[in-house]
């Protein structure tokens, strides 16, 4: 499990939200994560899946271009 109840994440690309409930699955041989997350700009909690949430970095309350190129590079280590 990537992210806990209380952590601050990025989802839809620019949307900020947080965590605010973490499920666990079993599949057959493996375990599959998603989180309900509450997003401000919707008013409400959207569930999803892990590999859809990425780690928050910076502190705004949108994500700019040049943010999500920041954000971007330091995920994935360029």
């Amino acid at each position: 499990m990537k992210f806990t109840f209380g952590d601050i994440v990025v989802v839809d690309k620019i949307e900020i939200g947080v965590v605010v409930k973490c499920w666990e699955h079993y599949k057959k041989d493996s375990k599959e994560f998603n989180y309900d997350v509450y997003v401000r700009d919707y008013n409400g909690i959207k569930n999803y899946k892990e590999e859809e949430i990425e780690r928050y970095m910076v502190r705004h309350k949108y994500l700019s271009e040049e943010e999500r190129i920041y954000q971007f590079n330091a995920i994935h280590g360029l």
